[in-house]
């Protein structure tokens, strides 16, 4: 850790002691723009700059902050009586667009948009105000203060209410100084990066993306295994899936080993068996960890099992038909409880169905041999998890990393008493009132049902060390840690919440740091203040949508394709903030879904790592070809994906009339995904998101190059300052020039569909020639292609222009020329010449690459004019 260093307030003759914020007679302003009103006499402000904060932030960060330490400031109210739980209205606003990130499940956040402080959401994280007035725009966090946790809920008239929780009713208080922060900036994303870093060096409890490492699975492809098995995964379904991706010419650089690989037994069964025949996600949830080794399924793989000619055949269609026979049951289960709840007299019928289907699935398991006694001793190189690892990389040269799944607890239900060497006992559920305004989930319903056996918080450290240091000595190099916000129901004894997690989230961050290269963690179902401003000085990555649902599980005829366009607006929007402390991860999809192709191009232009979760035989890897390259290293932005400006106070989902644009640079250019995402989103009165199919249509929309923020990188920036670009559309494969005073390309998009547009600045060669390079146009963010570029005048008796530049892929590559090239070389000047195509009217220049293994893909090309 670096050394503590101290950040002053501003001491400079333009910003001493100067806020930009204004509490009086019962109003918050700005520049005398009332941003709340009614603001109640128990409410406090505090500027930033009048503080001074003891961080170890970088100098660059503290810089940044006292820069703009004017333009924020601290709220904190006071009750006369102190309590576990406080409510209280920070003011109210009407008549003013919002936009707002709210928590819809416990794990999972997502947008809102309104137009007053009723129309908030319960559990909202931030809430960002469009303040037309001043050209400006005002962010309202509430954060951390002590042991309490806060979140915004709606309040009446417009009133803005602050809940501030402690988790436990033995941490009680009753005055707050600093439980919000707000924050005034002229930039919607300057705001966000200024706000967090402020936040960042006040609690000093957490670190900005930018002071950590990414794993280097960020970069590229990799498969996760849960549609693809759910929890029937095994090494032999593993090993043909990983082989089929390569057979098909795509190397997967990383595989998530995901849930269904532990020791877990239920609460009814044998306490050191692991449960049997368990399919579907909700059929573990009460399930404990009772070791932290491999499950039998993994602990009898024997060292070469896969390698010989006689290697174990696999059944693609197996775990399809599991996991329909599963679904059957689950919905059969389902029937029973209803009419159980709704008092029907006589329902041995529907007891009959479940005992008849649960009899079917365990005939379907039982063919495997569950023989155990053969099993050598953990830790043998010839058996388990290290056997297979090593055989997979053995075989599999390119596979970089290998992850395995766990529960931030362990497992769903915790550790089991008894079973282990630590101390964890059953604890039982509370879920806060703020979750009652959320979306019903079966997962709180399962861990409410069994309770969380719980570690206590002075073991996490041994805990983590205890799972880890197994895990890497078996070749495993991450950890992708799931159910994360269970900690906040059973923080009653140990001190509350804040408490709670902190112990847990140092002994992740210790085991992260000793055991997987501080890096080797991505963080899952953790989308609430509490994970961020408390978890993630270590943890660099983490996902920002909810789970890829291939279909709606709740039966919805529309979800199928709306929950795709949900899925990214939540990607898009959580990115705003999450994306500020981790590198935002848009998650896995399958490659062969209806909708595969429009979640592939989000993918593409996400900034954050690509990967699939698709059964063994379930590929479309014309489309894969799309996203990755051969070697399994993807076209990534330079940055993370974020929406344009124009859609930031509106909603995407079902207003039926706005397209999702989201923007990103590359290193030679920028770009734009419009998406049609219309035909869904959350119902506050039914607490659910569902399906809006009258806004299931095509929309019309409009791209501009200045839609992209080139402001928010040094390197764009100075882009933005050519006079013309070159506009490439993916879809329509049509190439046009733009300038910042042209006027947008007006589109009308299908419902589930999309457009890539590719910005790059045209550089005027010394010959008056026109010239912008595009890529491969064969690769969704085909300017991420482009890996170097030099124009250069050849110092000869010719003195001929020339473009040098190195592109790596295979297929045709795009230029935008507005003249003809007299000559191609490939791999350096004179080294031998290449055939390509230019056509006048449009300026368009072809040309067809190989895929150069032995340049690892690359190819230098040089244009010579």
């Amino acid at each position: 850790m670096a050394p503590q260093e101290v950040f002053t307030s501003v001491t400079n003759e333009n910003t001493t002691m100067k806020t930009c914020f204004e509490l009086s007679d019962g109003n918050l302003s700005s520049d005398g723009i009332t941003l709340l009103s009614e603001v109640p006499d128990n409410v406090s402000f505090i500027p930033f700059s009048s503080l001074s904060h003891s961080s170890d932030a970088s100098p660059a960060i503290l810089q940044r902050v006292q820069d703009s330490s004017y333009k924020g400031g601290f709220l904190g109210f006071t009750k006369e009586e102190s309590s576990d739980r406080l409510l209280n209205s920070l003011g109210k606003f009407t008549d003013r667009d919002f936009l707002s990130i709210f928590r819809f499940k416990t794990w999972w956040s997502t947008m809102w948009v309104g137009k007053n402080g009723s129309d908030l959401q319960m559990e909202s994280q931030w809430v960002l105000l469009d303040v037309p007035e001043l050209k400006s725009y005002v962010l309202i966090m509430p954060i951390i203060e002590g042991k309490f946790r806060s979140a915004l809920h709606p309040g009446v008239d417009g009133h803005v209410m602050i809940c501030a929780e402690s988790g436990s009713t033995r941490v009680r208080t009753s005055s707050f100084d600093k439980i919000a922060y707000v924050h005034i900036s002229h930039n919607p994303y300057d705001l966000m990066k200024e706000a967090y870093s402020a936040v960042r060096v006040h609690m000093n409890t957490f670190k900005l993306l930018e002071e950590k490492s990414v794993p280097s699975l960020a970069d590229k492809f990799g498969w996760c295994t849960w549609d693809a098995f759910y929890l029937t995964v095994e090494p032999t379904g593993i090993w043909h899936g990983v082989r089929e991706f390569a057979e098909g010419g795509i190397s997967p650089r990383f595989l998530i080993i995901d849930d269904g690989w532990q020791s877990i037994s239920l609460d009814n069964e044998n306490p050191l068996e692991d449960a049997k025949n368990l399919v579907l996600g909700g059929t573990q949830m009460t399930a404990r960890l009772y070791r932290f080794e491999e499950c039998e399924k993994f602990r009898k793989y024997k060292s070469g099992t896969m390698l010989g000619p006689g290697a174990p055949s696999f059944d693609p269609k197996k775990p399809k038909l599991l996991i329909a026979k599963a679904i059957e049951v689950e919905h059969a289960e389902k029937a029973l409880d209803k009419a159980i709840k709704s008092g029907v007299a006589d329902f041995s019928k529907l007891v009959s169905t479940v005992e008849d289907l649960k009899a079917e699935l365990n005939e379907m398991f039982g063919g495997e041999d569950s023989d155990s006694s053969s099993i050598v001793s953990n830790g043998c190189v010839d058996f388990g998890m290290k056997a297979f690892t090593t055989d997979l990389r053995s075989e599999f040269k390119g596979l970089d990393d290998i992850f395995v799944w766990h529960a931030l607890c362990g497992a769903w239900g915790g550790v089991r008493p008894g079973a282990t060497h630590l101390d964890s006992k059953i604890v039982p559920v509370t879920v806060s009132p703020g979750l009652d305004g959320t979306m019903q989930d079966l997962a709180v319903v399962k861990i409410v049902e069994g309770g969380i056996g719980l570690v206590p918080p002075d073991q996490a450290i041994d805990f983590y060390d205890s799972m880890h240091s197994y895990l890497a000595d078996a070749g495993i190099t991450g950890v992708k840690v799931d159910v994360i916000h269970t900690l906040e129901y059973v923080s009653e004894e140990y001190g509350g919440r804040a408490e709670l997690a902190e112990a847990y989230y140092d002994g992740l961050s210790r085991s992260i740091a000793k055991n997987f290269n501080g890096t080797g963690l991505i963080s899952s179902m953790q989308q609430c203040n509490d994970f961020f401003f408390l978890g993630t000085k270590q943890i660099s990555i983490g996902r920002v949508g909810d789970d890829f649902w291939f279909q709606d599980p709740n039966g919805d005829p529309m979800g199928v394709y709306w929950l795709q366009g949900v899925h990214m607006i939540h990607c898009a929007y959580n990115s705003m903030w999450m994306g500020q402390i981790i590198q935002p991860d848009w998650d896995m999809f399958q490659s062969d879904h209806c909708s595969a192709t429009f979640h592939a191009a989000s993918r593409a232009i996400c900034g954050g790592p690509v990967y699939v979760s698709d059964s063994v035989g379930g590929h479309n890897f014309d489309l894969i070809k799309k996203l990755v390259f051969p070697d399994g290293t993807i076209p990534k932005c330079q940055y993370f994906a974020l929406p344009t400006r124009d859609c930031l106070f509106k909603n995407p989902l079902f207003d039926n009339k706005t397209i999702l644009k989201i923007w990103n640079f590359n290193k030679y250019g920028g770009v734009i995904g419009a998406f049609n995402c219309q035909g869904a989103g959350w119902d506050p009165k039914e607490q659910r998101i569902k399906g809006y199919s009258e806004c299931y249509k095509p929309m019309t929309g409009s791209v501009h190059l200045n839609d992209i923020e080139w402001d928010q990188s040094t390197e764009a920036y100075e882009m933005r300052e050519a006079e013309e670009f070159a506009v490439y559309l993916n879809q329509e494969e049509k190439l046009f020039a733009m300038t910042s005073e042209s006027e947008s390309f007006e589109m009308t998009i299908e419902p589930s569909s999309f457009e890539i547009f590719s910005f790059v600045p045209i550089k005027k060669l010394k010959n008056n020639t026109k010239f912008a390079p595009f890529g491969f146009t064969n690769m969704f963010n085909c300017g991420g292609t482009i890996q170097e570029m030099d124009y250069l005048v050849l110092e000869d008796e010719t003195d001929q222009n020339c473009v040098k530049i190195k592109v790596k892929g295979e297929g045709q590559f795009l230029a935008y020329s507005s003249s003809l090239p007299k000559k191609c070389f490939m791999n350096g000047v004179n080294e031998y010449e290449v055939g390509f195509e230019w056509f006048t009217e449009v300026g368009k220049l072809t040309l067809n690459l190989p895929w150069l293994e032995e340049y690892g893909g690359e190819s230098e090309v040089t244009f010579v004019f």
